[in-house]
């Protein structure tokens, strides 16, 4: 076949949409070069970026996965509502764990990993114009969705002196009447802040005057410290007529790139995305959904294995006091895999101010550990960075040197 030359090629307007420029910070692609340059020049990376588990599932999950791809009736199109046994599976450990009652055929769907729900909730339940509460800073695929499904973002600033929750009465009533739907994370990604029942049911109080559907996104439920219990926004009374939440097993049971995940709650917002995702795919392969019934069984017996949070909690133990031994003093989160970390008081300067982006790529050039600047996730995230704690002691407690030696000036 011929190329097309001349005129057919001038003719080209360009194949590249405008609402790719509204997908998210492009700084998580320049961090990635940053660190692909101090590879190039030598250095041993420590990457404390992305938030992928670094730990495999259990022995038992693994089995499970492997046995099913084995089997010859695993290789048909799984169906967009997910299995009967995996539905099934999560709504028992929903009963189990938060003492919330579902209705696996109604109110429950399986995801592709949270992620997959997250990108679709918007385009399901809105229509173009619409508006949608989000958290500033909040995970990068919040405003990327709305973008996607031509809704307007009204950004909920989260400061540190209001404990990272939104001021719910800051937004005016207008707004509420205009939004289609508010959505939370907590613990949360980047801030790794905490939310009771009470706040919950708070949130829900004000969203059903005004008609708005509350999200929220769990996705470290599994992931807390301390003794504390992360609740579900259904613990709530009367959730289940205006509330959805979002479930992964990616961090909960070190399943990442199994991709798979639950959407449970409201009947007509779980009955739209399931809608919407019958025109897109055809649902999580069906080997992953019997490890993932592997995964909440295990994790409701008798012998379950320890909560994913008992080995984030002893790395946050040992590198939180690292690095206030080098100098930069960061507290404790009660959840999640991230420090959220006000920028360390530096003893040198740049001939620039300091800002997120500025120290994150100079802590990388100069000591090969990757953080990211908190402007990622939003105007309220300058000032922090996300530091993950994927890596093992050792290698964090190597990290806190480096960065100490960096605060000093000592390269």
């Amino acid at each position: 076949m011929e190329r097309v030359t001349g005129e057919a090629q001038m003719a080209n307007k360009g194949w590249r949409s405008k609402r790719l420029e509204q997908l998210g910070s492009s700084i998580f692609t320049e961090v990635g070069a940053w660190k692909q340059a101090a590879i190039k020049a030598g250095r041993d990376v420590i990457d404390l970026g992305i938030g992928s588990p670094d730990k495999p599932p259990t022995a038992a999950v693994r089995q499970a996965l492997s046995e099913a791809a084995l089997r010859t009736d695993m290789y048909a199109y799984p169906g967009t509502h997910g299995s009967e046994s995996f539905r099934q599976e999560a709504a028992k450990w929903m009963e189990h764990r938060f003492g919330v009652k579902l209705d696996a055929d109604a109110e429950l769907v399986s995801l592709m990993g949270s992620q997959d729900g997250l990108s679709h909730l918007a385009m399901a339940i809105c229509s173009p114009g619409d508006a949608a509460l989000v958290p500033d800073p909040g995970y990068p695929i919040y405003t990327a969705a709305l973008a996607l499904a031509g809704v307007e973002p009204v950004l909920l600033p989260l400061k540190e002196e209001n404990g990272f929750l939104p001021d719910l009465e800051a937004v005016p009533n207008e707004v509420w009447d205009r939004a289609t739907f508010i959505l939370l994370n907590y613990p949360s990604n980047p801030v790794s802040a905490v939310a009771d029942v009470a706040f919950f049911e708070r949130v829900l109080a004000k969203a059903r005057k005004h008609g708005v559907l509350v999200v929220h996104d769990a996705a470290y439920s599994e992931m807390a410290f301390d003794g504390f219990e992360p609740p579900s926004i259904l613990q709530a009374k009367g959730a289940l007529d205006s509330a959805v939440e979002f479930h992964s097993l990616s961090k909960s049971f070190n399943m990442a790139g199994c991709r798979i995940g639950f959407l449970a709650g409201n009947r007509e917002a779980v009955g739209a995305l399931r809608e919407l995702k019958g025109n897109i795919d055809y649902g999580v392969f069906s080997a992953v959904q019997e490890a993932g019934v592997v995964a909440l069984r295990e994790a409701m017996s008798e012998q379950a294995p320890p909560k994913a949070g008992v080995l984030y909690e002893q790395r946050r133990d040992a590198f939180v006091a690292a690095l206030r031994a080098e100098g930069w003093h960061i507290d404790k989160p009660k959840a999640t895999m991230f420090l959220w970390a006000p920028l360390p008081k530096m003893q040198w300067s740049l001939s620039e101010a300091w800002n997120s982006r500025r120290i994150s790529q100079e802590i990388l050039e100069r000591t090969g550990v990757v953080v990211i600047p908190g402007e990622a996730f939003g105007a309220e995230g300058e000032g922090y960075v996300r530091i993950a704690l994927v890596e093992e002691e050792a290698r964090l407690l190597e990290a806190a040197s480096r960065i100490g030696k960096f605060i000093r000036g000592e390269f």
